[in-house]
């Protein structure tokens, strides 16, 4: 059975009529999947779950999502499926739309041990919702439901500068362990902040290194490398490369910083 399908019913079969529409953002919407891709999906509800709905939620992601689920074509030709980010939001939570969202449900394969061990997750404040709903739109690939401009209002620019720059401390925390996509995410940043456009992490990437001085390409290049052509998540970095992603990340962050405050 298809991945997406797979989400699609498990969405259903939980939440039923609560459910206003299932849609794809991300890679899926934004130039296509690459190796490592995550499948990324936004679900708009009528309601908040209860705890009930959550652990079952939970329970059927845990099954479907990286190395817990079987086969697919969302997964590619190996069969082997890609991990899920699901992200459950409350109609009423971001219509008519206000700065930080609310989420009801954030699934993602690097929280996995954290369920696993502690249960589902509940609502929070949610900046990324900003960027997740600009790319829901810009996409339009609902799964289930209605075109997703039915469903969800428009992010005003200053929304999603607030909203890019706000996960920066949270990726700055995993830059060692997570290089390859934190570079990435970063340059993603700074191009959304000067083009006003999401764009896909590759083709982001392109455009930061047409911006940056010979000496700063390395990293990048070598970030969107791997982006495109590695097929697991494990990463491959010279050490003389390590050295010089510290400073390559500073000179990404000042110009974010500088198109913040213009």
């Amino acid at each position: 059975m298809d991945q997406i399908r797979e989400i699609a019913e498990l969405v259903g079969d939980v939440l039923g009529h609560a459910a206003i529409g299932t849609y794809l953002h991300g890679s899926s919407v934004l130039g296509g999947l690459k190796p490592t891709s995550d499948v990324d999906v936004l679900v708009v509800s009528r309601r908040r779950m209860d705890g009930r709905e959550r652990q079952a939620l939970l329970d059927g992601l845990l099954n479907i999502s990286g190395s817990g689920a079987s086969s697919g074509s969302a997964s590619g030709s190996t069969g082997e499926a890609r991990p899920v980010e699901l992200t459950v939001t409350v109609q009423s939570d971001v219509r008519p739309w206000r700065f930080p969202p609310t989420g009801d449900f954030l699934y993602g394969e690097w929280l996995r041990d954290r369920f696993e061990a502690s249960g589902p997750p509940q609502p929070e404040p949610m900046p990324d919702l900003a960027l997740l709903i600009t790319m829901t739109l810009a996409g339009n690939h609902p799964v289930t439901g209605p075109p997703p401009a039915e469903v969800l209002d428009h992010v005003p620019p200053a929304d999603l500068v607030r909203s890019s720059v706000s996960g920066i401390p949270g990726l700055l925390d995993d830059l060692d362990g997570d290089t390859r996509n934190v570079v990435l995410t970063l340059a993603r940043i700074w191009t959304t902040l000067a083009t006003g456009e999401i764009r896909p992490k590759d083709n982001a990437a392109d455009w930061a290194l047409a911006q940056l001085p010979p000496a700063q390409r390395p990293v990048l290049e070598h970030a969107r490398e791997l982006y495109l052509n590695c097929r697991y998540p494990e990463e491959s970095w010279s050490q003389e490369l390590k050295a010089r992603v510290r400073p390559h990340v500073d000179a990404v962050l000042t110009e974010i910083d500088r198109l913040t405050h213009r």
